[in-house]
């Protein structure tokens, strides 16, 4: 890739040479792209015959790149560029002038030109020297010059960000957000507070801030997520435009802005490692890149959610919280005598209870978010439901409401982007604004829906609240609360294949969700490292196996997985035909003792794996081009292959010869050798500069324990048939499992424990590799255990022994995670607890604007959401398909979960 922060510049080639070195400079640029993925991307074109072909061939574009004598044609050119950028994801409306570029570098070489007359005598070709625009066609004198890792993580961060906020807005509209110095006073007063700026001018409020530490609070729903994406977007502008990047830090260095979420963040991890592993987890950059640039003081670190990261409601002081202001406090600028450019949103209860305990952003700016006016609601109803928009009929009713007689409480209901958009979505779907947002307390009891279940006719709102407008304001609310599901349900309706969600399913499905967040934050709270993505916010997939009840999945997992050991143990019995079942009738000799042992041991080692308290799914690699795998499988073939070879003679010598022959030794060896050669070599290729994590990071001692018992349960049966003395048959054992040992570090470094090459990956990718990864390692021992089969099995026998016990293998002792999850879910789906296709409803849910996508997980799409149904699981009796009731006896489930807390 160059060192530029704008795509290649091909008007400074001088020649044809310069022209086509530019085109690979793109290339590199780009990614270093496919072949194959750039014919796919370049699209196709219509031949001179009129017949439609593709506008790279492999071929074509490999022989282009190289010759360097021939001025590319126009087409080819056009296609080549376009595919390079969009294959890193560059603008799409920006790459219409980078296309115009090439044509106008191509015609100046394409037209005849007349050299000028030079009284220089030319130097000699050993000393001609590049010219600047030769050496780097794409960098302009003077221009700035940029990391590539920087410029890779700012266009990864606008797009993350834009997916983002239309998450959150439903599309481009976005409410008036205003803030100032002080806190917010346009509720009372009807809109006549006063306000510093406006959110268009965040970004340039920040810039003009001495210190960069900007601290930004405001009510829950007031929006300040949306004001930390619209800032990070305003900042990163630039870098995605090709716009000069004005300074954001100290000597005006070039920051690329991130939005992280708090809650994500672990008491006692140093805040400058835990940045760089949100940019190498969530933005897939190489951990030595990402360690550059937060050391660097390259990154501006948006810190999302102060508030988060302690439960409510509080106990005590916000420790969490007070330990992260502490981290970001000594978080330094680049000269280590000033605090560093950091932002923070944190809630008003929060930050007062922060204040008390006298905890605070040292040298921060505070900017607190006001409520929204009238005038700001109306504006926004405006731009949402223009004149001919089917609901442009109830804006008056809604400005009516605003400015009725209950108009103070529905000001403080709506007075918010969040609470504003609850009401625009149940409006949508049909509903009247009138009843949603009268201030009359007699037909909101309990909390719920009308006609749900859990109405009690006896319990008023009125006898509670009486005409106080801060509790009409708070009926409001829920009243939209409560119609946000059903509506949002309505608005979003599945393909027409598939059968509509009911908003009552839906409903119960979110609240179970809600409750096992809240049940997930008690855990993470209670242990000293918690596993990643176990926070209160974030869903992900393979961690939600408790919802179907934590005793109940743990010993169905661990009764499945016993099954599976205990065939994978039986096929291999079997296979290996040493034993017979008539012969341990007459007791046991030493070899059937061990043989057995060693079955036993990893049957009772994969069993108690299967009973860990939270499986975890590798990431794995992703983006990791087809030619960089194929040469790591085939260098991993060419190691495998002899060191296989010499494993086979070794064999042959300690077996006497007596069971197979010199050729069949070598040609078994190498072939087990160069399968497992190549296996590691496909997995474990990435990208340059994605170094492995530590040992201690990706190994487990148990699962290695169960390769090394692997490996002696292999090299024992060609022994036995051989009658290897006590001294061969324990080198050969020993030996054996010493090399699985070794292959098992080997395999588990490169499938699972190297930084991930992802750009952003989906919730369920861990997740689906697992099964993959886990069924990998079953095979490839498979083949093993099949070149041992056929020392005393027909073909035939050996190969169907040899799969059975490899996926049984492999689903009972490499995809844990993946086990785990689908027996929680099952489970689950069983007791109506969830649905039983639940990626589908989770994808379901992120367009129905229920949940979103943040990075690797999902999440409610607003925290009031999940409280509001974390608050209805108190009223959701364990078993009863989701009625709401008082909150009823703690059960045993309930009790064991508790006590897990």
């Amino acid at each position: 890739m160059t060192a530029d922060r704008r795509p290649p510049d091909p008007t400074g080639a001088a020649t044809t040479a310069d022209f086509v070195h530019t085109l690979v400079l793109l290339r590199q640029w780009a990614g270093q792209p496919p072949l194959s993925r750039l014919r796919a991307l370049g699209g196709r074109t219509t031949a001179p015959d009129g017949t439609a072909v593709d506008a790279l061939p492999k071929s074509t574009t490999s022989h282009v790149l190289r010759q360097t004598g021939k001025l590319p044609r126009w087409d080819f050119v056009k296609a080549f560029v376009t595919a390079c950028l969009r294959y890193c994801d560059y603008p799409e409306e920006l790459i219409p002038e980078e296309v115009e570029r090439w044509r106008a570098a191509r015609n100046a070489l394409s037209a005849p030109r007349t050299p000028p007359a030079s009284t220089e005598e030319p130097p000699p070709d050993g000393e001609r020297r590049a010219s600047p625009q030769a050496a780097a066609p794409d960098a302009a004198v003077g221009a700035p010059r940029v990391d590539p890792a920087l410029e890779l993580l700012a266009r990864r961060v606008a797009r993350e960000e834009d997916r983002a906020r239309k998450g959150l807005l439903s599309g481009y509209n976005i409410a008036p957000l205003s803030f100032g110095p002080r806190p917010d006073r346009t509720r009372d007063d009807g809109g006549a507070g006063e306000a510093t700026a406006d959110l268009p001018a965040i970004g340039r409020f920040f810039s003009g801030l001495r210190s960069r530490r900007l601290l930004v609070v405001g009510e829950s729903g007031a929006g300040k997520t949306v004001l930390a994406i619209e800032l990070v977007l305003q900042l990163v502008e630039p870098f995605v435009t090709g716009a000069a990047p004005g300074g954001a830090g100290p000597g005006d260095r070039t920051m690329v802005p991130v939005r992280v979420n708090a809650a994500r963040w672990t008491v006692g991890v140093p805040f400058e490692r835990w940045l760089a592993e949100r940019l190498v987890q969530e933005f897939g950059l190489a951990a030595r890149d990402a360690a550059r640039l937060v050391r660097d003081r390259r990154v501006l670190p948006v810190v999302d959610g102060l508030d988060e990261l302690d439960p409510e409601p509080s106990t005590g002081p916000p420790r969490r919280a007070i330990a992260l202001l502490a981290e970001l406090n000594r978080y330094s600028d680049l000269c280590r005598r000033r605090p560093g450019p950091v932002v923070v949103t944190c809630r008003t209860d929060r930050h007062a209870q922060l204040a008390r305990a006298r905890a605070a952003l040292d040298d921060a700016t505070v900017i607190h978010l006001h409520g929204l006016t009238v005038e700001q609601i109306d504006a926004y109803l405006r731009a949402r439901w223009p004149d001919g928009h089917p609901c442009a009929a109830q804006r008056a009713e809604v400005r009516a409401a605003l400015c009725g007689p209950a108009g103070p409480a529905v000001r403080a209901a709506l007075g918010t982007p969040w609470r504003l958009l609850l009401t625009v979505t149940a409006v949508e779907s049909g509903a009247d604004p009138a009843d949603l947002l009268h201030a009359d307390p007699g037909d909101d009891p309990d909390g719920a829906p009308d006609g749900d279940p859990g109405d009690d006719p006896g319990d008023d709102y009125g006898d509670d609240y009486g005409d106080d407008p801060g509790a009409a304001a708070e009926r409001i609310a829920r009243r939209l609360l409560d119609a946000y599901v059903p509506a949002a349900t309505e608005l979003a309706p599945r393909a027409a294949h598939a059968a509509a969600y009911r908003p009552a399913d839906v409903r119960r499905w979110l609240v179970r969700l809600a409750d096992h967040l809240r049940r997930q934050a008690a855990c993470a709270a209670a242990a000293d490292r918690p596993p990643p993505g176990m926070t209160g916010i974030d869903i992900v997939p393979h961690l939600l196996w408790p919802i179907g009840g934590r005793r109940l999945v743990r010993a169905l997992h661990g009764a499945c997985c016993a099954v599976f050991a205990v065939v994978a143990m039986l096929a291999f019995w079997t296979g290996s035909a040493v034993d017979r079942p008539g012969d341990l009738r007459d007791g046991l000799s030493p070899e059937e003792g061990l043989t057995l042992a060693l079955m036993a041991g990893w049957a009772v080692l994969a069993t108690c794996l299967s009973l860990s308290p939270w499986p975890a799914a590798a990431g794995g690699r992703t983006n990791v081009p087809r030619r960089r795998r194929a040469a790591g499988g085939l260098l991993g073939a060419l190691i495998g292959g002899p060191v296989g070879a010499l494993g086979g003679l070794a064999g042959l010598l300690l077996t006497g010869g007596r069971v197979f022959g010199p050729g069949f030794a070598v040609a078994a060896g190498t072939a087990g050798g160069a399968v497992f050669g190549t296996v590691i070599g496909l997995t474990a290729a990435g990208r340059r500069g994605a170094p492995p994590l530590g040992a201690g990071e990706t190994l487990r001692p148990v699962s290695l324990l169960g390769f090394g018992l692997c490996g002696a349960l292999t090299a024992l049966p060609p022994l036995r048939l051989a009658d290897a003395g006590p001294g061969p048959l324990t080198l050969g054992v020993a030996g054996a499992f010493v090399l699985a040992f070794a292959l098992g570090v080997i395999f588990t470094i490169a499938t699972g424990g190297w930084s991930r090459d992802a750009e952003l990956a989906h919730p369920r990718e861990a997740l689906h590799r697992n099964p993959i990864i886990g069924v990998g390692f079953g095979l490839t021992g498979g083949v093993a255990a099949f070149l041992v089969f056929l020392l005393n099995q027909d073909v035939v026998t050996s190969l169907v022994c040899a799969l059975v016990g490899a996926v049984t293998f492999g689903l009972a002792f490499g995809a844990v995670a993946w086990s785990r999850a689908m027996i929680g879910l099952v489970v689950a789906a069983a007791r109506g607890r969830l649905p039983l296709r639940l990626w589908t409803f989770l994808d379901w849910a992120c367009e129905a604007r229920l949940l979103r996508v943040s990075g690797a997980t999902y999440q409610f799409r607003h925290r009031e959401l999940q409280e509001y149904l974390t608050a209805a699981a108190d009223r959701v009796a364990p078993g009863d398909g989701g009625r709401t009731h008082g909150r009823p006896p703690e059960t045993s489930e309930t009790s064991e979960t508790s006590a897990s807390r």
